[in-house]
């Protein structure tokens, strides 16, 4: 019986000590991974006045070269610290990314844009989507790289249809070049959404037998994710903002309020994952409407703190991302099974960054063709210029496109079927290829097509210089010989200004006096106001201002 309680306990010993190795080694590798987030951002930070290097290649390389001397180390068994799993990715790392894209979008220019976004984020995604489809059925079923079913296939469309809005965003700059970053900030939003959307619908339906019935239920279930996502991000938005308003946080604790703003937010993209929904598209309208409404409501240290929190939520989330893609890139176990046929891999990643090239060059230029059909004067316009420097920067796939990869191809990220793990691997040789080559060569690009005089000038009514500017109206035009003759151009011009000219009177009527926003903030005592001096330096999505009965009035960048 004692030898039975030694035996038993000496066991327990072993397993609390294996435990104890276990949580050490876990402990370890977080400080090394938090370590190498402070060198990407220091080195970031070094390079910052390099047009070659953007924040998102330098800790793509750090990763890569991580990865290498962690392969030394381990003696070929592994390259990366932790495993990747999609799930913290959609999670925990993209709800802030996407969210401060909303919440610090200049509304004024993405609205302007609207028909172009979503033309190029959801109907050019749809083009992307058929092409690379398409184009991957034909030629890997004669490279025979493995057992892929239909699905597998519309999965790939999926995947590589999927822009890398983080990559493009740190590439293109919001003040120098406004339009365009409005343009692929938006679409890469709505791609990413479209594309997530589109992958689930794929993962929702059989589609061994397709027939005319499977196809309306798959464009159905599209249109209800696309539309319901939406609906939901408002309404979570507003209840913030309602919430935030009636209760008056700002009276004793700033720290409620901006709690309340950031568990809010989050709240909205778990709801999303809840209800089936898109998350991304969810959380992103839910950081417009915040920053529409919401963000008036709490006091001006709160708004200052939001602000930043945000932003460093989200910076710290896209180095992570791309930290980890670097060394996941590295991943033994996946290259073990395409190392007998190296000719094989390359060609498949080749092929699919062909039908990147070709499935984004189908959309961008008839669809801004489209676009300028509907613009008043020439400046407005989009020129063939700007149309290849969008092609371009939108010709990056990132996290999203890895972490689909690994939902379609992987379990529990291990993979052990040739073709999945061709597929994988190839996903990989895509991101990184055209992340590093396409990210350098974008400032440049940019730099020779559009010259600093001639994108600045072009861009001088993008946002107001000046108080007076914000008595102008969002679609007016002084310049009576810019109109456009054609009838599709004012068939699509007409009603956005109309649509527009009553949002803002339905908007002052009856929105803000409930929800807050510009104008209707009472002031909070105690808490700091800005000079009214300087009130139009305000950093932020938006600006305010104190007048001298108390009241905050709010200029909004609409």
């Amino acid at each position: 019986m004692a030898s039975e309680m030694i035996v038993e306990s000496g066991s327990s010993i072993i397993d609390f000590g294996m435990e104890l190795v276990a949580d050490h080694t876990s402990v370890v590798s977080l400080n090394l991974f938090v370590a190498l987030l402070c060198g990407c951002i220091v080195v970031g930070h070094l390079l910052e006045e390099n047009r070659w290097i953007n924040e998102s290649i330098t800790a793509l390389v750090i990763g890569l070269c991580t990865g290498i001397i962690i392969l030394l180390t381990t003696r070929g068994k592994s390259s990366h610290l932790f495993l990747f799993n999609e799930e913290l990715f959609f999670i925990y790392l993209l709800p802030p990314i996407i969210f401060n894209a909303g919440f610090q979008v200049k509304k004024k220019q993405f609205f302007r844009n609207i028909m172009t976004i979503v033309l190029f984020g959801a109907f050019g995604t749809l083009i992307s989507f058929c092409i690379i489809s398409l184009g991957a059925l034909h030629f890997f079923q004669k490279m025979n790289i493995g057992s892929l079913d239909l699905g597998d296939y519309l999965a790939i469309g999926a995947i590589f249809s999927a822009t890398d809005s983080v990559c493009t965003l740190q590439v293109l700059n919001q003040d120098e070049t406004p339009l365009l970053y409005s343009l692929v900030f938006g679409e890469g939003v709505v791609n990413d959404a479209t594309s997530v959307v589109l992958f689930n619908a794929i993962q929702n339906f059989d589609l061994s037998h397709m027939n005319s019935s499977i196809i309306l239920q798959f464009i159905g279930n599209f249109l209800y994710l696309f539309i319901a996502s939406t609906v939901l991000g408002i309404l979570v938005g507003l209840l913030s903002a309602y919430i935030i308003k009636k209760l008056y946080f700002g009276r004793h604790s700033t720290d409620r309020e901006v709690a309340l703003m950031i568990l809010m937010a989050y709240f909205s993209y778990m709801l999303a994952e809840l209800f089936y929904l898109s998350a991304i598209l969810t959380v992103f309208f839910c950081g417009i409407v915040m920053s529409h409404y919401t963000w008036h409501n709490v006091t001006e240290s709160s708004r200052v703190t939001t602000k930043h929190a945000f932003a460093t939520l989200s910076f710290v989330a896209e180095i992570f991302i791309f930290l980890y893609v670097g060394m996941d890139a590295l991943d033994i176990e996946k290259w073990r099974f395409v190392s007998h046929s190296p000719g094989k891999s390359i060609g498949v990643s080749s092929i699919l960054l062909g039908l990147v090239l070709v499935g984004r060059a189908a959309f961008v230029f008839p669809l801004s063709s489209l676009s300028n059909l509907t613009k008043k004067s020439s400046h407005e316009k989009l020129n063939l210029e700007q149309q290849v420097t969008i092609w371009w920067a939108g010709l990056m796939r990132g996290a999203v496109s890895m972490a689909l990869a690994y939902n379609q191809f992987t379990r529990s990220g291990h993979t052990h079927l040739p073709g999945n793990a061709i597929m994988i691997t190839s996903t990989i040789t895509v991101v990184l290829s055209s992340t590093v080559f396409f990210g350098m060569m974008t400032k440049p690009l940019i730099g020779i097509l559009l010259p600093q005089p001639k994108y600045t000038m072009s861009m001088l009514s993008s946002e107001p210089s000046s108080p007076k500017s914000f008595t102008v109206p969002l679609l007016t035009n002084d310049d009576p010989n810019s109109h456009s003759h054609s009838p599709l151009g004012l068939f699509l011009r007409i009603p956005a200004h109309t649509v527009h000219h009553y949002w803002r009177r339905f908007d002052d009527a009856f929105m803000r006096p409930v929800f807050g926003g510009r104008g209707f903030v009472p002031f909070v005592p105690g808490s700091p106001t800005e000079d009214p001096n300087q009130q139009w330096q305000t950093e932020g999505p938006l600006e305010a201002a104190v007048d001298d009965n108390k009241t905050i009035l709010i200029q909004t960048r609409w």
